[in-house]
């Protein structure tokens, strides 16, 4: 037995104090990436739902998670369709509204948000648009061995052509600036580096 247990209790304190928590006991302070997308979701709908009733407009709000980011949409109710000017001209209401609602999560959350939002299934129909633009495009640069260049699009859109051309063994970038900034799809044998502020844009 010890002749100082006043020593000993000190060192026994010490080390406990100065121990690393296994992985074990620090798991239960981590939340999993799709927990935290999960929340951005709940708190951008309470944000919608908040908006629509004070618009006095109708609505549903459905969450998903898509790849690395939250989804959020706005789809029609049993009392009635959501407003197509929640979408706007070339979908710019929808882009401004995605926005605040980001930095409504952001606020809540403390966290940068990346969600997506759609209203009235626009950006879902606009997906498939794009796929096949993108599609024309990688057969016409095969066809030729010319790059193509796209019309303008926004960071959205981008990402969604630069993954297709990707699928589809090609390469591609974005060039020009905003509000012009294009997709230029080129032939694979072509030493291009591919659009990497596009490919996950903070858009």
């Amino acid at each position: 037995m010890s002749e100082n247990p006043t020593t000993d209790v000190a060192e026994q304190e010490q080390t406990t104090e100065g121990s690393v928590p296994t992985e074990t006991e620090q798991a239960p302070q981590r939340s999993t990436r799709r927990e935290l997308l999960e929340r951005e979701g709940e708190v951008a709908a309470d944000f919608l739902e908040t908006l629509l009733d004070i618009a006095d407009l109708d609505g549903d709000i459905d969450l998903d998670i898509d790849g690395d980011r939250a989804a959020v949409a706005i789809v029609d109710s049993e009392e009635g369709r959501v407003p197509r000017r929640l979408v706007g001209q070339d979908g710019k209401v929808l882009e401004a509204l995605q926005e605040l609602t980001r930095l409504a999560v952001q606020s809540a959350t403390g966290d940068r948000s990346r969600l997506m939002l759609d209203v009235a299934g626009h950006r879902a129909a606009r997906r498939a648009e794009l796929v096949e633009i993108a599609r024309s495009a990688v057969s016409q640069v095969k066809e030729t061995g010319e790059s193509v260049d796209l019309d303008p699009m926004s960071a959205f859109e981008r990402k969604v052509v630069h993954d297709e051309v990707l699928a589809a063994g090609l390469v591609s970038d974005s060039s020009g600036t905003e509000p012009r900034r294009h997709v230029v799809v080129h032939p694979a044998e072509d030493d291009q580096t591919e659009a990497t502020s596009d490919a996950t844009p903070e858009a």
